[in-house]
């Protein structure tokens, strides 16, 4: 059987399924880069440094800039400062995510199915990390849209389409060309990032003391203000789910060893939270280049990141100052619109195919992806800015935290196993633990953010929904005694993970390299990629498992799982 649009199982019952060949674009893990799968070692050939570049290279957006300047703009220095240092709150959420996806090869979506979530109550967070990578690859095509009109005078109208078709060559090529692509622009973009900053210190020192004293345009004042403080944060915590795109790279991390242990965990943390470091950094610094370019450019352009950056470079380069800011802008978004439209089509593809049990490879995705990310950015939602990442902050933080609350929580007090279980064959379709939190926490968030009850909850609905998952996601585990993260015991692989050194998420690591051959596509996969099936009386690799529409899930159901038990491979410890 040859699925060419799609890889379908057409079981009539719970019988063997048929044999399937992927197509063309779906088969070439050059090119797929296992998107809906553990990525084995055998594929892991980037040193941690190389991983970790590569992560880093994608937080070269100037969102950023965007964002600290309408904060501080809209609240005020002193509210915007204390806004923008409070999100970094997001860096502690970031450590359990970064390291279970560096440990266990697995990229956001598959950590979330197993840190409570479940098999399809990880489907809706797969639309919120969707919606993430489109609403921001919109933004950045916004502002580099805005660069080539000031640079070359194109209609921004072409210019959000130029932006877009842009990254597909480099995106559709997956993990190799991404990490060329990120290690290539890195010199100019450090340039381009620090020299605005070093122009200013000698040509305009007094500017930063003003800058303190700035009480923004809306009338806040420069002294503090809670609600004003509260709305900053929220804003600024719209960018919590960016850890999901440095999973996505984390995930072909090489396996920790003795003699690369320093280094593995140096960029992992480096790599993973450690992005948000340099993130409130931009945010405090594109504020400070906006007030500096205020009085010139006037509001509405102070907010746009080229012009801030032509006019502090002005004095320096004169009327190479905008070829030059311009060259930075477009460097800038090519380097995080490649990451945004690579990890959208990572949740796509994550989405459909668990809702149609089709697969037609991670490339086709791309054009969905940039096809939304296109329309928002021709309804020119960079004017919205603001309202739009506040709202969407209350469903990414909810869902953020609870992940880590399971990993770091559950995981220590035994309410959940000590491994990610990802696949099907072994979860529930619903776990109440991390999904019922996440909804609970964001409905509850938005309805504050909405001002349902009172203007405080309505600028701290963010508080509100980090506070509930983080409370409620290890309460429904006590309360469900941990029923809901296994269908039925993973014999084989949980075992091994469980046990020795492989157990959790602070020990080091048990990686099983020995392979089997999938019952169904005949193609050899690493143990971690591997369930017993009772359909096929053989093993059967995690994506044809998924793929198979009519098995009934007869795995789940029979008695003791009606497990198979395969045969124990040779492990190989690390």
């Amino acid at each position: 059987m040859t699925d060419t649009a799609a890889a379908k199982a057409a079981t009539p019952g719970p019988a063997s399924a048929p044999r399937r060949s992927y197509a063309k674009l779906a088969a070439d893990e050059s090119r797929e880069d296992y998107s809906l799968r553990y990525a084995p070692h055998s594929f892991r050939r980037w040193s941690p440094a190389t991983v970790a570049g590569t992560a880093l290279g994608g937080i070269a957006y100037l969102a950023d800039f965007a964002i600290g300047a309408s904060i501080v703009f809209a609240y005020g220095f002193t509210s915007g400062l204390a806004a923008i240092l409070t999100a970094a709150v997001i860096f502690l959420t970031g450590i359990p995510i970064a390291r279970a996806c560096a440990t266990y090869g697995l990229d956001m979506d598959l950590i979330t199915r197993g840190a409570g979530f479940g098999y399809f109550g990880s489907t809706l967070t797969s639309l919120i990390y969707a919606s993430f990578t489109f609403i921001f690859f919109a933004l950045e095509g916004s502002i580099m849209a805005q660069a080539m009109h000031q640079a070359m005078g194109l209609p921004v109208e072409i210019g959000y389409l130029v932006t877009t078709l842009i990254v597909i060559p480099i995106v559709f090529k997956g993990m190799g060309a991404l990490a060329k692509v990120q290690a290539w622009t890195q010199p100019v973009w450090l340039i381009g990032l620090v020299l605005p900053f070093l122009v200013l210190a000698f040509q305009a020192p007094d500017a930063w003391g003003a800058f303190t004293h700035f009480g923004g345009t809306e009338g806040a004042g420069a002294g503090f203000s809670w609600t004003g403080f509260g709305f900053g944060t929220g804003i600024a915590l719209s960018l919590i789910a960016q850890i999901g795109e440095q999973a996505d790279y984390l995930r072909f991390m090489p396996a920790k060893t003795a003699a690369n242990s320093r280094t593995w965990r140096t960029a992992v943390l480096a790599a993973g939270p450690g992005w948000v470091i340099i993130g409130a950094a931009k945010q405090l610094g594109g504020a400070f280049l906006a007030f500096a370019a205020l009085e010139t450019v006037g509001k509405t352009h102070a907010l746009e990141p080229i012009a801030p950056q032509i006019e502090a470079l002005r004095p320096w380069l004169g009327s190479f100052a905008l070829p030059a800011a311009a060259l930075f802008v477009i460097v800038s978004q090519v380097k995080i619109n490649v990451t945004n439209a690579y990890s959208g089509s990572l949740s796509w593809s994550n989405f459909f195919s668990r809702i149609t049990h089709r697969h037609p490879g991670r490339v086709w995705y791309i054009f969905l992806n940039l096809g939304i990310a296109l329309t928002l950015m021709e309804l020119d939602m960079f004017a919205m800015l603001g309202k739009l990442l506040g709202f969407y902050s209350n469903v990414g933080i909810a869902w953020i935290v609870a992940v880590a609350a399971d990993l770091v929580i559950n995981k220590r007090l035994g309410l959940s196993p000590p491994y990610i279980e990802f696949k099907r064959a072994y979860l529930y379709a619903v776990n109440p633990a991390g999904f019922g939190a996440m909804v609970i926490a964001s409905t509850v968030s938005i309805l504050a953010f909405f001002g349902l009850f009172g203007p405080y909850a309505e600028a701290f609905s963010t508080f509100i929904a980090a506070g509930l998952a983080l409370v409620l996601c290890p309460l429904i585990a006590w309360a469900t005694g941990g029923k809901y993260y296994l269908a039925r015991p993973n014999g084989v692989w949980g075992a091994s993970r469980a046990e020795g050194s492989g157990g959790g998420l602070g020990a080091q690591a048990l990686e099983v390299t020995a392979t089997h051959t999938c019952s169904v596509c005949e193609t050899a996969y690493e143990l971690p990629d591997i369930a017993d099936c009772p359909v096929q009386s053989g093993p059967i690799c995690s994506l044809c498992c998924s793929l198979n529409a009519a098995c009934g899930d007869v795995c789940r159901k029979a008695p003791q799982g009606g497990a198979v038990v395969l045969p124990m491979p040779t492990v190989r410890r690390f």
